[in-house]
């Protein structure tokens, strides 16, 4: 199979003493490609700096909702010089988190909004971070879509790591986003999580890791690693009662489709 990891932070330290090593365990089981999202400024120089190193690997220009505490306007500028680069496919990973208080709602608004606006106006989809802030950040994507150009249309982003309920899905879904999946359809108690992936269009569907967080059984509280895509998309297959490797098609011609790749 040829698979995408569409949210692998490889650039964090936890892969600095054997990064070429996992990426040659990922390629021994398919990975091929692989998203680099950033969560600040420096995190986007080293993903654009990885993604120049490998073969495969892509990068995303952007801020975290939880690095937003000091935003300020002339980092837009930045993040549009940085996007220039022709291995940046996407701005993120943006949005909301309420879960962690690292930033006040109304910074992480402003920053949300500047590079809602940046993505627009580059033409590039999204990576959206969405904790505990689902109404509004449905509330804010939903105005965004409603003027975007004919080039982003049915490929606007993707909610990264989706956890919301049906209603969330089908809203997303509606305004042409992807909802991306990751570890935790694997866990015991993620019920909901398995009904919603299992209603989800076979075409709106990707595969990710978050890497290095978020691992899945059977490694559970191991560090996660891009080698472990297959196992969300062998679970993803189960739900939707085809083929592994059929599975693995579409998410990769998702991932292609989606950032253009």
């Amino acid at each position: 199979m040829d698979l995408i990891d569409t949210h692998c932070h490889f650039n964090f330290d936890d892969y600095d003493q054997d990064r070429d090593q996992v990426w040659a365990d990922s390629h021994a089981v398919g990975v091929r490609r692989l998203i680099i999202p950033a969560v600040d400024r420096q995190t986007a120089h080293e993903g654009i700096a990885l993604a120049e190193k490998y073969d495969g690997m892509y990068a995303a220009v952007g801020i975290h909702p939880n690095s937003t505490a000091n935003f300020h306007e002339d980092m837009i500028s930045q993040f549009r010089a940085m996007a220039s680069h022709p291995k940046v496919i996407s701005i993120g990973e943006i949005g909301l988190d309420y879960h962690w208080d690292k930033s006040p709602k109304a910074q992480q608004f402003r920053a949300f909004e500047a590079q809602l606006a940046l993505a627009r106006e580059l033409e590039l989809p999204v990576i959206i971070h969405n904790r505990e802030a689902d109404e509004d950040t449905l509330t804010i994507l939903e105005k965004w879509a409603q003027n975007l150009p004919d080039s982003l249309k049915n490929r606007a982003g993707v909610l990264h790591s989706f956890s919301g309920d049906e209603m969330l899905a089908k809203r997303a879904l509606a305004i042409g986003f992807y909802l991306g999946f990751t570890g935790p359809i694997t866990y015991k108690n993620a019920a909901m999580m398995r009904r919603v992936a299992s209603s989800t269009p076979l075409d709106r569907i990707l595969v990710e890791t978050d890497a290095p967080f978020l691992t899945p059984i059977p490694h559970r509280g191991k560090r996660n690693s891009p080698a472990y895509i297959p196992i969300m998309v062998d679970r993803l297959a189960s739900l939707h009662n085809i083929q592994t490797d059929e599975m693995g098609r579409y998410t990769t011609e998702n991932a292609v489709k989606l950032f253009n790749l």
